[in-house]
């Protein structure tokens, strides 16, 4: 009879009810009036006084058993109808609320977009380089002042013979550098991407930022298709009849150089904060490719001409959308990504 007990405690305990019918099945089965643990105390009664010892507790486990399960089950069932009823299906449901892209994002993909009619495809590389891909490579030589232009967040610093510092990345010219070492003119290509620089943060500046630089490569390129092609771009992106100027600039990396104002579109060109009070805003540099750059990449520049630039996604955010302080891209600000929701694409 014991061994019968023990195999009814286990059926019991590897019972689990799917619904409350089950369960009163399951009730009625072991606990009902003429169920299995009624029957084993009517065969219990005639068993010897030594054997009722024995089984005794076993038989009374046998039934605490089977009583636990009943109402832990039926507690279940229970607490979930009650759920169930508290629900009004009447009530319309929860509205779904609609993100949107960060206005970052929007006009990275409209630069692409642009850049991608006239024939540039997009590379892109690390946000980590080392010295030679982000400073030497493009002219930089090394304690020269040109780099405190872009002074940085390094990383490690390296005192044997290979490609120098390992730092954040400061503009993605590394990119640029990286694509004439693997591969042969001609060359079409933007290069967007996250930038550091060790700047103060400010309404105009952060020591993050995004950038989208591009370069050209081919034989008899000139300053004029570097003109024509920013100039495209501009009308383009913000609209026919933007007024452009160009002013006489410095990188190392181009010659002769050039930086491209446009009217600021935020006080109409009468001044504010953003345009420091002179009506322009400089979007990006430019200018035509160093033959140093061209040499310590493997091209020859006798035969090879090309062209570069780089803007800030940042500024030309801030102009397209009229937003007088850069740091709100990095707030998180719901109330101002909000702003943005229509802009879906």
């Amino acid at each position: 009879m014991q061994s019968k007990i023990e195999g009814y405690i286990a059926e019991i305990n590897a019972f689990t009810p799917a619904n409350a019918d089950e369960l009163e099945q399951f009730r009625i089965k072991f606990l009902g009036r003429k169920g299995i643990i009624g029957d084993l105390f009517e065969e219990f009664k005639q068993t010897t006084p030594e054997e009722k010892r024995a089984l005794g507790k076993v038989l009374n486990e046998c039934k605490q058993a089977a009583e636990a399960k009943v109402l832990e089950f039926k507690e279940q069932f229970e607490n979930h109808q009650q759920q169930q009823s508290s629900i009004d299906l009447t009530l319309p449901g929860n509205p779904v609320n609609i993100g949107s892209r960060h206005p970052i994002s929007l006009v990275r993909k409209e630069i692409v977009e642009i850049f991608s009619r006239i024939g540039f495809n997009v590379a892109e590389g690390p946000e980590i380089e080392d010295d030679w891909h982000n400073f030497t490579a493009l002219n930089f030589p090394e304690e020269h002042p040109a780099r405190d232009m872009q002074d940085t967040f390094f990383i490690q610093k390296n005192t044997g013979s290979d490609k120098g510092d390992i730092a954040l990345r400061t503009h993605t010219s590394s990119v640029q550098v990286r694509m004439m070492e693997n591969g042969k003119p001609p060359f079409r290509a933007i290069m967007p991407g996250r930038v550091f620089r060790n700047e103060a943060i400010s309404a105009r500046a952060h020591c993050i930022f995004h950038q989208v630089e591009g370069l050209y490569i081919d034989e008899n390129v000139s300053f004029a298709d570097l003109k024509q092609t920013l100039y495209y771009f501009v009308q383009e992106l913000y609209g026919k009849g933007t007024e452009v100027r160009f002013r006489p600039s410095f990188f190392p990396f181009t010659e002769p150089s050039a930086e491209m104002d446009v009217t600021c579109m935020i006080c109409g060109g009468s001044g504010c904060n953003v345009c420091k009070y002179t009506g322009w805003v400089e979007i990006l540099g430019c200018g035509m490719v160093d033959p140093n750059v061209l040499e310590n990449c493997g091209i020859d520049s006798n035969k090879y001409t090309g062209f570069a630039f780089g803007m800030g996604i940042e500024r030309i955010t801030m102009l397209k959308y009229q937003i007088k302080d850069l740091r709100l891209f990095f707030e998180n600000d719901v109330r101002f990504l909000k702003q943005f929701q229509s802009e879906i694409i």
